[in-house]
């Protein structure tokens, strides 16, 4: 059921969605931000009744905006280390006004995933083995970087109980653990859905 007190004129295309950032911001869209079609797909599978979803590395909200407008009884909530993105998401979820999304500042490795039931990770810590599709230079990058955050969300999605569903986007299989199962693709793999067992 979709939230009828949000204007649904920008969640129809991405270009339209994509119109609410600044222009520097609708720049990085194509490379960085989820697409509006593979959002609604993976929130789909993501989106239980009360459940809370957490956006690994939600950039400008894109994902957990979008999913929170299509799922009203699901809470989505993104973590993002840069504070300019994480204030650009709060920016536009303010203007189309939905309850169920937040947003935090902060490291992944800062937050109990205790706390939340489900995943979505769009490869965020794929820049630090490739320098040239930086977002910007305002946070450290390193390869060893991102072997330490690959290790550390393998560890949380190994606390998880069975039944927890998680979505990569762009994802390496090596970074999720055996205990998940793939379930369905889309986006000619792309995008997978896992289910611990």
């Amino acid at each position: 059921m979709l939230d009828e007190a949000v204007n649904s004129v920008h969640f129809h295309k991405d270009a339209a969605f994509d119109g609410l950032y600044p222009e520097h911001i609708q720049g990085l869209s194509q490379r960085h931000w989820t697409p509006l079609e593979v959002a609604k797909k993976a929130s789909a599978f993501l989106a239980l009744p009360n459940a809370k979803i957490l956006d690994i590395g939600s950039g400008v909200g894109k994902f957990c905006i979008i999913a929170g407008f299509y799922h009203p009884q699901t809470f989505f909530y993104g973590v993002e280390q840069r504070k300019e993105l994480v204030r650009f998401s709060q920016m536009v979820n303010e203007e189309v006004n939905l309850a169920n999304v937040g947003f935090i500042h902060g490291n992944l490795t800062a937050i109990d995933f205790k706390a939340y039931d489900h995943f979505y990770f769009f490869n965020s810590f794929h820049e630090n083995i490739e320098p040239s599709g930086r977002i910007d230079n305002t946070v450290n990058t390193s390869s060893e970087l991102y072997v330490y955050y690959s290790r550390f969300l393998i560890e949380m999605m190994d606390e998880k109980p069975a039944g927890t569903r998680l979505v990569t986007f762009h994802g390496r299989e090596k970074q999720i653990p055996a205990s998940f199962h793939l379930v369905d693709h889309a986006f000619s793999g792309r995008l997978k859905m896992w289910i611990k067992k």
